[in-house]
């Protein structure tokens, strides 16, 4: 999928869920023009119909804007609830006793059900549960072979089946539910390029839904528990792509601990070459408001200092009111942001070092190169997206063109900071370079980027057609 379309100045990508509110074609195809990148489909809501309706309508729209945009499936994983209420809901006192257990009868103000028979098994006297997106808190301060006591810490309303999280507590059930399995299984089939995979605790999570996808999608892990950050660089270095989850993870960590952890998270996937997505609240008042509040800006402007691949919209364009202008504020933020001198002398200054291969040198020197000679574009000739991705992680100061032979790999670029990928197809491979240099200037007049005179920077590898072979770099002068 070639593109005759100029390239948007904008490095950071923005990824746009999908819901009641933004699921007809003209919607859709406007999201795209005003700056979405990546199309989220939530698993947790909507059916199997609903989601492939809106796969076809983006592969469409896709066609018609001659970009290749990419489909990211967001599957549920565990959903810990407790039972319902004889009255549908109680006030729990803080200080007073409250049991969580297995039986089936509506609960009351001294005890409710709790059909999780794993976190009365792992839980520990002192562990805490979080309840209805942590408004409550509970302290464990006896643990039964079929209950737990516990003593409020935080009391509050608790009405039917609302949310338990377990921030002490490591789980001894799989990320993905029968559940998932169905949806991943689905999701797959339909052709989506990233899979978002929740409840993440150990790397083992990661290694099982990597085993089911088989290659067919990149594994977008998302970091929202505790247990998580704990094993965070094994976790990191399995996954594709990673996304900073911040809604389970602000209510399992004290609030002052997750910007923090944001900023870790970004600047280890930097370090292994990792793209990562910012995600959660960002633009929450644009649900029902036209505007973004200044914290909601200021926000979105951090993630992009701290150098996040990609910055996501969930409600704002899910369910809310203004779904296009929630995405044209949010990449007014990001494009103003990349303007400043300051960003971009810190993306230069964080650039990590390369490691001990030429892949990794080739992909450092097209940075140094391309700003020595004031080129207009990197050309990167990327059979996977493996050299894309190296030179993403550096931070060029000059847009990266990614040359790949099929849409699969060029969809899977559009989370990638700074790279515009393009799939120039299997039946016009490159043998000589020659044709390496012809190709990769096409592609940025094309793009129009470049122009009679200008200089672009290519990186390719030899033997050409080989995955991981980046070991080429040439200067050209577009004639």
């Amino acid at each position: 999928m070639s593109s005759a379309t100029a390239l948007r100045p904008r490095r950071t990508k923005i990824v746009s869920t999908l819901g009641p509110a933004s699921s007809t074609r003209e919607i859709i195809r406007a999201l795209a023009e005003s700056g979405a990148d990546v199309f989220r489909l939530n698993f947790s809501h909507g059916t199997h119909a609903d989601h492939a309706a809106r796969y076809e309508i983006i592969r469409a729209v896709e066609a018609e804007l001659g970009r290749p945009i990419g489909i990211l499936a967001d599957v549920q994983g565990p959903k810990l609830r407790v039972g319902t209420f004889e009255q549908g809901k109680v006030t729990l006192q803080t200080g007073a006793f409250f049991r969580l257990d297995l039986d089936d009868t509506p609960g009351t103000e001294r005890r409710v059900r709790l059909p999780h028979p794993e976190i009365i098994h792992a839980a520990t006297v002192g562990s805490n549960l979080l309840l209805d997106d942590g408004k409550l808190r509970l302290v464990v301060r006896e643990v039964g072979v079929d209950h737990l006591d516990t003593v409020v810490a935080v009391g509050g309303v608790l009405s039917d089946r609302k949310g338990v999280n377990v921030p002490d507590i490591v789980l001894p059930i799989p990320a993905l539910t029968e559940k998932d399995r169905s949806d991943l299984d689905f999701a797959l089939d339909l052709g989506v390029d990233y899979i978002g995979l929740s409840f993440v605790q150990r790397p083992e999570d990661v290694k099982e839904a990597r085993a089911i996808a088989g290659g067919r999608a990149w594994i977008m892990t998302k970091i929202e528990k505790p247990q998580a950050m704990d094993n965070l660089d094994e976790i990191v270095r399995l996954s594709d792509a990673v996304m900073v989850a911040r809604g389970d993870l602000g209510v399992e960590l004290p609030p002052e601990a997750v910007p923090l952890a944001q900023k870790h998270i970004i600047r280890l996937c930097r370090q292994l070459g990792k793209p990562v997505v910012v995600a959660t609240q960002m633009l929450e008042s644009m649900i029902s408001a036209p505007t973004p509040t200044r914290a909601e800006a200021s926000d979105v402007a951090t993630a992009v200092f701290d150098g996040a691949d990609a910055v996501m919209l969930s409600a704002e364009t899910a369910a809310g009111q203004f779904p296009l202008e929630a995405v044209g504020i949010m990449s007014r933020i990001v494009s103003r942001v990349e303007e400043d001198a300051v960003w971009q002398s810190m993306m230069q200054a964080s650039c990590p070092a390369p490691e001990g291969f030429v892949a990794d040198a080739i992909a450092a020197a097209s940075g140094q190169v391309a700003t020595t000679v004031d080129a207009r574009a990197i050309v990167a000739f990327t059979l996977a997206g493996a050299t894309a991705l190296r030179i993403s992680r550096e931070r060029p100061s000059c847009p990266i063109i990614g040359l790949t032979p099929t849409d699969e790999i060029a969809r899977r670029l559009c989370v990638v900071w700074g790279v515009t990928a393009q799939s120039v197809g299997q039946e016009t491979p490159v043998h000589t370079v020659e044709n390496v240099v012809d190709q990769a200037i096409d592609a940025a007049v094309a793009s129009r980027l470049a122009r009679s005179g200008d200089q672009i920077v290519i990186a390719a590898g030899l033997p050409f057609g080989v995955a991981g072979s980046t070991n080429t770099l040439r200067v050209a002068k577009v004639p």
